[in-house]
């Protein structure tokens, strides 16, 4: 019997954990805050509700994600992470102060915040690697999959606290204080990284630098059909339906004919549903890849149901859906990458896992804002659906192909099972796999 704490918060029993859960929380909900307020500026103050300048903000925060891939892997295997987000998280302070006084002196310019957009996601994507990979040091191995389960319903809790308080501020005292609050809130994490206890930290042996490492991952993706399947489906959902801002904003704008506070609250009300998701990976003791069809399907339900609810709370129920398979997919996702590839290449895979999740938006969020200006949000959040159903017939031919996947009806109800017993990935059950299908 394991006396290992079980349960969905036993990450939490560390210490190193809570105190870097606890400035996390924090930094959060401010940076939340700024993604509402971001949003609701150019849309409503910047221009006059032009859903593809919009597209193009978040084209430029996420850019970067793919730009400097071969860079932000190498520094996340490489470099002290503690020390790299210390440097990345005080650099996003000082871009939300910037931004800030530019809005609260009333001087802020749409390509103001173009440029503020674009230094964020350069940052972002040597934070962001670094940040994931930084779970396995706080918690070790045996935690990890609960661990990010457990980041991502922080995460996600500060949805919902975050856009409903920005939504006030904004009605009350305009969207440049929200962004200075946001700047204040990084002193949080700042310092939940610097009480960290050293000894405590589960440190690997970094990794060896050699000519060629930083485009390493590749090569070791490209062996992998596991994590080539994983992270084709993220693709498909990061470009084209992870693009909420537009979704949500598009439709509570013109269709229901919302406020700043309504538009906070509908963010608010989906991230009910992240937060739910995120719980629930928590309390598994593996992630398995059989989830992540099942939640890329009904990823695309809810969007479909999106499209065609006639008011704005029966649109608020639909993004529960959402939220709830949307976070289950992430969390599922990251889990299964991380704990399927070796410590030494974790930081690079990783990186390329969020520049794919991430850096895909440069390429959907102005298509998705151009057909939302075009032909309605409805039809956007059809982008959405279709994203969430050719994901899920990746994942299936996936199972199918590599796994054995059967179905079979059992007392009643729908069975799936695999080759393997269960539909967890392990590096050592598919080293061989990925040689011998290299070559196809």
């Amino acid at each position: 019997m394991s006396d290992r704490p079980a349960g969905a918060f036993r990450s939490l029993h560390g210490f190193n954990y809570r105190v870097w859960a606890g400035g996390a929380i924090v930094s959060n909900v401010g940076t939340w805050m700024q993604r509402t307020a971001q949003d609701w500026l150019v849309l409503t103050q910047l221009t006059h509700k032009n859903a593809t300048d919009m597209g193009v903000v978040m084209a430029l925060q996420f850019g970067p994600q793919l730009l400097l891939l071969p860079l932000t892997g190498f520094a996340a295997d490489h470099l002290d992470r503690r020390k790299l987000l210390i440097a990345t998280q005080a650099a996003m302070g000082a871009l939300a102060l910037g931004l800030g006084l530019l809005t609260v002196t009333g001087l802020v310019q749409l390509w103001h915040v173009y440029v503020f957009a674009f230094l964020l996601g350069c940052v972002t994507a040597f934070d962001a690697p670094a940040r994931q990979t930084f779970v396995s040091d706080l918690v070790g191995e045996a935690n990890l999959s609960n661990a990010v389960a457990l980041n991502s319903t922080s995460f996600n809790a500060a949805r919902m606290i975050g856009p409903a308080v920005a939504g006030l501020l904004i009605a009350s005292v305009g969207t440049g204080w929200v962004f200075l609050i946001n700047a204040v809130s990084f002193v949080a994490v700042l310092c939940s990284l610097g009480l960290l206890r050293g000894g405590e930290l589960h440190r690997k042996d970094k990794a060896v630098r050699t000519r060629g490492s930083s485009v390493e991952g590749f090569r070791y993706v490209w062996k992998r059909p596991d994590l080539k399947a994983i992270l084709f489906m993220l693709f498909l959902i990061g470009t084209f339906g992870v693009n909420f801002p537009i979704f949500i904003s598009t439709m509570s704008v013109t269709a229901f004919h919302a406020g700043a506070s309504q538009y906070g609250l509908l963010t608010s009300i989906m991230a009910i549903g992240s937060v739910a998701g995120a719980l629930l990976s928590a309390r598994r003791a593996k992630p398995h890849i059989a989830l992540l069809f099942a939640a890329a399907a009904v990823f695309g339900f809810g969007f479909t149901l999106a499209a065609v609810m006639p008011n704005y709370w029966l649109f608020g129920l639909a993004l529960i859906v959402i939220g709830v398979s949307a976070q289950t997919f992430t969390t599922t996702a990251i889990s299964t990458v991380q704990l399927a590839t070796e410590p030494a290449m974790r930081g690079r895979v990783m990186a390329i896992l969020l520049a794919i999740a991430l850096g895909g938006t440069p390429l959907g969020a102005p298509l998705v804002g151009w057909i939302a200006d075009r032909f309605g949000p409805r039809w956007a959040l059809v982008v959405g659906a279709a994203s969430g159903f050719a994901a899920a017939i990746v994942g299936l031919h996936y199972l199918v192909r590599y796994r054995g996947l059967r179905v079979r009806i059992q007392a009643g109800q729908l069975r799936f099972s695999t080759d393997a017993g269960d539909a967890m990935i392990a590096p050592h059950r598919f080293d061989r796999r990925a040689e011998l299908t290299a070559g196809e």
